[in-house]
This record gives C-alpha cells, structure tokens and sequence, in this order.
C-alpha cells in the first residue's frame, strides 16, 4: 500500500506543498512484524509514472511487490518551485564564473529528514528504527544527497545507494567531509553511472572510482559499478534497483 499526503517543510522555504509517499509491504495491516526503512530523494519519481518529471517513475512498486521485499519506503518530493531542487539537493555552494548559482541547502534537508520525518515515521508505523535497518538512495543529484547523508549523518543510515550521482557538486569538499565524520565500519555504499551519460574526457566516469577509493579508505564497503550503455534517467536507474537493493539488504 502507499499512502500519498501533501507536507510542508518550514525550514525549506516554498509555498506550494509537496507529496510525501509511504509505502508499506503486503501484510504490513495484518501481522505485527518490524521493518527496515529505505528513504528516498525525487519521491515524485519513485512510484508513479503519472507524477513524474518526465513520465517514467523508477517502478519502485512494482519492484517490491514482485520481489516481495520486507521494507517501508518513505520517499518525499523535491521542492517544486522553479530551480529549488537543485538548492536543497546541494550540500555546498556551487559556484559559476565567481557567480553563487545555487544556495547550500542540503544540511536542511537533512536535518528535516532525520530530526522530523524519521521520528515521525517511527512513531506512526513499526519500524526497525536503529542505525543498521535505516537506508537512504537518490539518483543524480539526490545521489549525491545520498552519499552526504550515509557520510554527515552516518550515525543515522549504515546502507546508501547513490545512483549516477552528481559529484562534480562536491570536487573539493570530499576528503574534508570525510575527515569531518568518521565513519563506522559497518557502513556499505553502492555506487554507479552509465556510459552514455558523459564523454569520458569529463572525468566523470572515473570520478565514480574515486570516490569509491576516498570512502573505502574511509572504512566503507563501497560496490562502484561503471553500466555500459545506460543514460540519465529513470528508465536506466529502475533497471538497477534489483542489484543495488540486493547489495543494500543482502
């Protein structure tokens, strides 16, 4: 079941309401069982292909009613007002020809999810509320809010899936993130990109390994993954969901 509800986030300044999806597994109503939870970014594209960007959803619904996995998922829509996403979907300052293009929004995002929202979704619904049954997964920018979640906040989520992730937002800020929030030994991170989503004379490809190498140093256990052919959408991500959530819950 999914449960869809119109949300505001004051700390998050927008007018218009967003929608905040909850699912639930089948025999959630009738049993007594706990569950991990999975949040996820871009909450409009998770389910549904009619609420979608662009029309195609990742399917996630499909996927755990088919697979039949024991999980609540909690995803919550961007902000829908003009380049707003990009801001709350930034944990730094981006910056153009000396001009601040986008405004550091991601830590209050953050502080949102695990200081309001997850409380709220561990007192409404029977989770499995500790460290190690708490996931979080994005895809381009929301990957790369992944990643500063399962980093900032590891002491919340041990398990994150960062699909194409936007990293040319963080060049710079990595190793001091990381020098900043140690991270516990139990930590696990998938990662990957496609082919046909840059030249790889960008370096954005190889940047996914990069990473990889910064965060296993770290102490995570990091599957970075380069798919061939796989472009920029939601079509190529939900192609992936069985092998990222198999690595996340295995």
């Amino acid at each position: 079941m999914i449960r869809v509800e119109k949300i505001q986030i004051p700390t998050l300044p927008t007018k218009k309401p967003r929608r905040l999806y909850i699912y639930t597994p089948k025999g959630y109503e009738t049993s007594d069982e706990r569950y991990p939870v999975l949040y996820m970014f871009d909450g409009h594209n998770v389910f549904y292909d009619s609420h979608a960007t662009y029309g195609k959803s990742w399917g996630m619904k499909q996927y755990l009613e088919k697979s039949r996995r024991p999980l609540i998922l909690v995803a919550v829509e961007c902000n829908p007002e003009g380049e707003n996403r990009m801001n709350e979907y930034t944990p730094f300052d981006i910056w153009w020809k000396g001009r601040l293009m986008f405004e550091a929004r991601g830590q209050l995002t953050m502080d949102w999810i695990v200081n309001e929202l997850k409380p709220r979704i561990d007192r409404e619904y029977r989770t499995l509320p500790d460290r190690e049954h708490t996931l979080i997964a994005g895809s381009s920018m929301g990957g790369l809010m992944a990643l500063y979640a399962a980093v900032a906040y590891n002491g919340t989520f041990s398990r994150a899936a960062a699909l194409s992730p936007s990293l040319w937002a963080a060049r710079g800020h990595e190793a001091e993130l990381l020098k900043a929030h140690p991270l516990q030994p139990s930590t696990r991170i998938y990662m990957d990109m496609g082919t046909a989503e840059a030249d790889p004379k960008t370096g954005f490809l190889t940047g996914v390994f990069r990473t990889a190498q910064r965060l296993t140093r770290a102490g995570a256990v990091v599957d970075a993954r380069i798919v061939p052919d796989a472009k920029h959408s939601e079509a190529y991500w939900e192609q992936r969901i069985p092998v990222f959530m198999e690595y996340l819950l295995k």
